[in-house]
């Protein structure tokens, strides 16, 4: 069984690197075992589930998932903590070190290829400033994710699980509809990291659903205009993305040109991409 870090091995080994958590990369290091413990297991991994973990850190998480799944691919944007990550995994947990990649590179950029091999689950404590990004950017390119728990800021994990009607439901809660059934589950005390963020924390756990059959790139230009202004009825912020076919693509798809992007469900949202390209014969994607 892999030696967690404990609060002070985290500092300690900061030290010795030189390192201190930045703003820069949004670095909250996780430092109460529990925390970690409870975590990994919530992700409901299974041993042959192959790991992308994005922001290891200094490894905290990546210790307790290494003693779980076939294979951890750890995808880092800090170089020096992505050169220490393999020498902190092998000295903590001997026996399972070989499972460990480390993949030096910046999640919301990562291709496909970058990697060794397909992952199947994401898990993650993700900056806060680009939570939303990372998570979206892996669902897209890496179709064999089925599911995934990400530690988040509250805020965003509401609106990643939000649903229409609700002031926070947005523009992510309708990309994440699009993808997979998202959930909170649970919420993290900001007690348990270094630095100690001003903000609460929460879980988010999705499951992969089949995507709808429809033109995704049409779809969130329909999101991202109707959100864009979200205080406007459709009749006027659909006009960013539909033009002068705005009137037309809403009666065709049988929606209120009154009503506002916060009210609109997926299958509304897919059904303006529909009127759209019946219209103007968008290629489909």
């Amino acid at each position: 069984m892999a030696q967690l870090l404990t609060s002070g091995a985290i500092r300690t080994l900061s030290r010795g690197l030189g390192i201190s958590p930045t703003k820069k990369w949004g670095q909250n290091f996780v430092v109460d075992a529990n925390t970690v413990r409870r975590i990994a297991a919530a992700a409901k991994l299974s041993a042959d589930d192959v790991v992308m973990e994005v922001g290891p850190g200094l490894g905290s998480l990546t210790l307790a998932l290494i003693e779980i799944a076939r294979k951890v691919i750890a995808v880092e944007i800090d170089p020096k903590l992505a050169l220490a990550l393999p020498t902190t995994v092998a000295h903590r947990a001997p026996e399972e070190h070989q499972r460990l990649v480390v993949v030096e590179a910046d999640a919301v950029r990562l291709d496909p290829a970058q990697l060794p091999e397909p992952p199947t689950a994401l898990v993650a404590n993700l900056p806060y400033n680009v939570a939303v990004p990372v998570v979206l950017h892996a669902l897209e390119h890496f179709p064999t994710l089925r599911q995934g728990l990400v530690m988040v800021q509250a805020e965003v994990g509401d609106r990643l699980t939000a649903g229409p009607g609700s002031k926070i439901y947005g523009s992510p809660s309708v990309k994440m509809a699009w993808y997979a059934k998202a959930k909170r589950a649970g919420s993290v005390s900001a007690n348990v990291f270094w630095p100690v963020p001003n903000v609460a924390s929460a879980l988010v756990s999705f499951e992969r659903i089949q995507s709808p059959d429809a033109n995704r790139v049409e779809v969130f230009g329909a999101v991202d205009a109707a959100f864009g202004q979200r205080r406007k009825m459709l009749r006027q912020s659909l006009k960013t993305w539909a033009g002068d076919d705005t009137d037309a693509v809403l009666e065709r798809s049988g929606i209120e040109p009154t009503r506002r992007g916060e009210s609109l469900d997926i299958a509304e949202f897919i059904a303006l991409a529909d009127a759209k390209e019946a219209l103007g014969g968008t290629a489909r994607t």
